[in-house]
């Protein structure tokens, strides 16, 4: 008995919409961090200049180290004080804690 080809093509647009909806949802949670950080109160170029001020410091293993020690920090205190386990307000879907170093400091 012949086994049946694979629709490749099928696997690939199934493949590219699963890529669509992770790189929503990484965005959705972006914007979650920025809500429970506190940084939604700053203006859109103030926090721009933060990040990018982030992304150049992050270049420096000891600051980013130091970055990512504080936002660990962040989110344990976060779940001490009962917001959930450690994720920015919303469905609690995902690692938000991967962003957790970037534009602290």
């Amino acid at each position: 008995m012949a086994r049946k080809p694979r629709d490749i093509a099928a696997e690939l647009k199934a493949l590219q919409d699963k890529a669509k909806t992770l790189k929503a949802k990484r965005l959705v949670q972006f914007g979650e961090l920025i809500v429970a950080t506190g940084a939604d109160a700053l203006d859109a170029e103030t926090l721009a200049g933060a990040l990018v001020a982030a992304v150049e410091g992050a270049k420096q293993p000891e600051t980013k180290e130091g970055w990512r020690r504080r936002g660990a920090t962040f989110f344990q205190s976060r779940a001490r004080r009962g917001k959930g386990a450690g994720q920015p307000p919303g469905d609690g879907a995902g690692d938000a804690e991967n962003g957790a170093g970037r534009g602290e400091g």
